[in-house]
């Protein structure tokens, strides 16, 4: 089932590059974006974890924490992460369960891989509500960043 704008957000419990864990439950009280992505080290995914880093002060001007969450592994994350100087969090849904519970995961995906996040992204209330969601079918498409945007500043 889809997730939709006014649905309480699904809690998670995952490991960032840093091998720390993070839990939605541990982030009441602050504006959360999630950016679910495909794949590390991939074309459209470098490129869009690189705007999001380009453009930090936005979300932290809005007092907003951004995480991307993929099915890569924390490791793959962490060179990812250092090799992009990516300055915000990047998260492992390793078991696939974060993505499958936020209708993000893409069962079929190319060259026969199976089970990676669809490009999707998130903006979540302090209260845990969400208040955007955009899950998109083509991994080559980028979120609709203004509309999330413009979301966010109006929390």
């Amino acid at each position: 089932m889809a997730l939709k704008v006014g649905d309480k957000a699904p809690n998670f419990k995952l490991y960032n590059s840093e091998r720390e864990e993070v839990s939605l439950d541990g982030l009441q009280g602050h504006k959360v974006v999630l950016l679910f992505f495909p794949q590390a080290f991939t074309g459209v995914c470098t490129a869009e974890m690189c705007s999001t880093r380009d453009d930090i002060s936005f979300y932290q001007n809005l007092d907003a924490q951004v995480f991307g969450i993929s099915v890569d592994s924390v490791f793959t994350l962490a060179k990812f992460k250092e090799d992009q100087k990516l300055n915000f969090p990047l998260l492992s849904d390793f078991n696939k369960e974060t993505s499958r519970a936020y209708g993000s995961l893409d069962e079929e995906w190319l060259l026969g891989m199976k089970g990676v996040a669809k490009r999707s992204a998130f903006v979540i209330d302090k209260t845990g509500v969400i208040r955007y969601a955009e899950v998109l079918d083509n991994p080559k498409e980028l979120p609709n960043f203004e509309a999330l945007k413009t979301t966010l500043a109006s929390l």
